[in-house]
């Protein structure tokens, strides 16, 4: 059976070294409990997606409490709701300390992914490294103890990549082992992750580009490229096919054609704020504007003081950027006049500096996500650079800062080092799409490129391989 040809390989690694892993994997077990039981995460959104578990779980209804009612809902998709309501079953309905011990399991779960995706790409080596570097990652073991989508997306991403580098036929041998289940079942895997969060459709995205560039070769170069559009068909299938019954519910319920979740994850009787939306995109680079201004709106004080520079053009833009954060302060409501004034700021920005708002922007967006420390699930200060922080929370930002810096440096190494090794372009594909993707957002949050450690991690491995051993995939492709 193709199945245990599958993890053959890796049992035989796992074996080989089972002093290092068991050590290793007990250390990274030992870091996220810790984060499990002294930094546990349940956020506004956890509490959201719990909601709607629950009403699915005991009423029957996809929706949010609103007072004695629940109302149907399209704003999140159904993945984490399906996960909790499952927990909550077994468990007792509110019970978060059971989802994070779970998540625990998937993100040692990843552990081993990562680990075999090394040793496909690279070797043996790289693949203990890659183990450890996940094992002891602070960020996904961070996300592991909070009570959000991050873990499970991140698990099904690098299990989505491992089934399409079998696909592919990297690592051992596999002569005439049938691969159409593989490319099924990655594409099933790929679906879980877009039933999690919208973009898990970039997965889909970049392992389909790499497919098809193997299958237009094989065309060009007179070789079978019709199983190749075979396994395409299967991936699609699998990834598009459990969307099915989410997209039919949102037609019967709202009579919307809804495949995913909402751009803005707005009900349909909610505005989207399209004019206040583009108005950010014309001046967030950062973080910390996420924080000070993006959540804040609507409901809650806006300061104008904590806009920086960038957000005004002229004296006469920054008036009347004031007096529209003086109408909105009135009763903290984003009204269709409101939206409007934010839509007409945005416009005038955008006509006058276009590349500001195409090019620099979302590149500093993608900087800041990918560079900038990752402590947004601590107390540490946002603005770390100020230097005014608690000395404790200065040295976690510090270090935070530190040690991802070290990630993207090592995987960026290792780059260079494996950039003629065969499958490498599905590595680059995804990470240059969830890059560009997410320099079209408002909201330049870190935990977005999460969902690009494993594949980063597997880069970052092969600073360690063995230069003597080589490997048996160095052929440009």
């Amino acid at each position: 059976m193709p199945g245990t040809g599958y993890i053959q390989g890796l049992q035989k690694l796992l074996s080989k070294h089972a002093r290092f892993f068991v050590a290793a994997g007990l250390a990274g077990l030992a870091l996220r409990l810790l984060f499990v039981f002294r930094f546990p995460a349940v956020v506004d959104d956890s509490r959201l997606y719990a909601d709607i578990a629950k009403n699915w779980l005991y009423h029957g209804i996809y929706g949010l409490s609103s007072g004695t009612d629940i109302v149907p809902t399209l704003s999140r998709l159904p993945g984490y709701p399906a996960f909790l309501a499952m927990v909550f079953a077994i468990f007792g309905a509110g019970k978060f300390l059971p989802v994070l011990i779970l998540q625990v399991m998937f993100d040692l779960g990843t552990c081993f992914l990562v680990a075999d995706l090394a040793r496909r790409f690279v070797g043996e080596r790289s693949a203990q490294a890659a183990f450890l570097l996940t094992a002891l990652c602070p960020f996904l073991a961070n996300y592991a103890a909070a009570a959000l989508t991050e873990t499970l997306e991140i698990f099904f991403t690098a299990l989505a990549f491992d089934l399409a580098a079998r696909g592919v036929g990297l690592g051992e041998a596999d002569s005439g082992s049938p691969r159409a289940d593989l490319w099924l079942a990655c594409g099933f895997s790929i679906s879980a992750a877009i039933l999690l969060r919208p973009d898990g459709g970039i997965v889909l995205a970049s392992i389909g580009a790499y497919l098809g560039y193997l299958l237009i070769r094989k065309f060009i170069g007179g070789g079978d490229w019709k199983r190749d559009f075979q396994y395409m068909v299967l991936l699609g299938l699998g990834a598009l096919l459990p969307l099915v019954p989410w997209t039919v519910r949102n037609l019967h319920t709202f009579h919307l054609f809804q495949p995913l979740a909402p751009r803005y994850a707005n009900d349909p009787n909610e505005p989207a704020l399209m004019g206040f939306n583009r108005w950010v995109k014309t001046w967030m680079a950062e973080f910390v504007s996420v924080q000070e201004i993006y959540w804040n709106v609507p409901d809650d004080e806006i300061d104008v003081k904590n806009l920086p520079d960038r957000a005004f053009d002229s004296a006469s833009q920054r008036r009347a950027t004031e007096e529209v954060f003086a109408q909105y302060n009135e009763d903290h409501a984003v009204t269709p006049e409101i939206d409007a004034q934010f839509g007409a700021l945005a416009k005038e920005r955008i006509a006058a500096h276009p590349l500001r708002y195409y090019v620099w922007l979302p590149a500093l967006r993608i900087a800041d996500m990918w560079l900038r420390p990752r402590t947004e699930l601590t107390s540490a200060d946002p603005r770390w650079w100020e230097f005014n922080d608690d000395a404790g929370l200065l040295a976690v930002s510090i270090g935070f800062g530190a040690i991802n810096l070290g990630y993207v440096v090592l995987g960026m190494a290792g780059l260079v080092r494996t950039h003629k090794l065969f499958g490498i372009g599905l590595f680059v594909v995804f990470l240059i799409l969830r890059s560009a993707f997410l320099g079209t957002m408002e909201n330049p949050e870190p935990r977005y490129t999460l969902e690009c450690y494993p594949l980063l991690i597997v880069l970052a491995s092969a600073v360690f391989k063995n230069a003597a051993t080589g490997s048996s995939a160095m052929t440009h492709a």
